[in-house]
């Protein structure tokens, strides 16, 4: 199904994979004060499209609000899709809540999510929640991932919201016209047996 919203949200998120806060600790185009930021990150996309969602700037509120609204799945039980918001907690952070949020690019069939993250680190050894920089990243959902070739990641993510994107109209028409196809079709095929002569057996 059509849905360009889902589609410009992630393609501007995709944009600014590489954007490094600066020149002062925090400082970024996506929020005026300098706080940790991955939630301004998220809020940021999705203001450039138009898209309505909790505010993230504060992680486990933004959580919460997703859970309110009942948009919310736990990660136990999570069918994650491109476009969800998914919300983490690190444990070697020292911060026992959730504490980063980011934008989930693609699911893919081995347990894993790609991701897209504001203040982050481009790799496993820098801060996860506070890297500075915008990355993709690779994230567990299920315990068992990666496939017997590799060994799994760990599980950071708490739980995925969904945002409510716009649908397009063109689904719509698209929907519409199919439906109509077929009817016109009977027609004809109707129309050609009343019309067509009848065969009697020689």
């Amino acid at each position: 199904m059509c849905n360009k919203q889902l589609d410009n949200f992630l393609h501007i998120a995709s944009a600014e994979v590489g954007y490094i806060e600066g020149p002062a600790d925090n400082q970024t185009k996506y929020q005026k004060a300098n706080q940790a930021w991955c939630g301004a990150f998220v809020n940021w996309c999705a203001k450039q499209v138009g898209l309505k969602i909790p505010d993230c700037t504060y992680t486990p509120a933004g959580a919460k609000a997703f859970a309110e609204a009942k948009r919310w799945q736990l990660v136990a039980d999570a069918e994650p899709m491109p476009g969800d918001i998914v919300f983490f907690d690190f444990p070697a952070d020292g911060i026992d809540r959730i504490s980063h949020v980011g934008i989930v690019e693609a699911v893919n069939p081995n347990g894993t999510v790609t991701c897209i993250e504001g203040n982050t680190a481009p790799d496993t050894k820098g801060d996860q929640r506070n890297g500075g920089q915008v990355a993709r990243k690779i994230r567990a959902y299920k315990v068992k991932n990666r496939g017997k070739l590799k060994p799994s990641l760990p599980v950071f993510i708490v739980g995925f919201g969904r945002p409510k994107f716009k649908e397009c109209k063109c689904s719509t028409k698209t929907n519409s016209s199919q439906s109509v196809a077929p009817t016109q079709e009977r027609e004809r095929q109707q129309s050609q047996l009343s019309t067509s002569p009848t065969h009697h057996a020689l």
